[in-house]
């Protein structure tokens, strides 16, 4: 996992992070829904980074 791919999948959880949050504020389920799907395929990409990078070191 290179720098750069970190430090977009962390900006992506946090966007998600917060476009969640916005929604719960406004009671807008679709906002809170796509920031959650935002969130976890941030996650999702950051541990398959993760996986790929271990297994290219052995």
């Amino acid at each position: 996992m290179g720098l750069g791919e970190g430090i977009h999948n962390a900006a992506e959880r946090l966007h998600g992070k917060g476009k969640k949050v916005a929604g719960e504020v406004s009671g807008n389920d679709r906002m809170r829904a796509e920031g959650t799907a935002r969130a976890v395929r941030a996650d999702l990409k950051q541990a398959g980074d993760k996986i790929r990078h271990a297994f290219k070191r052995h």
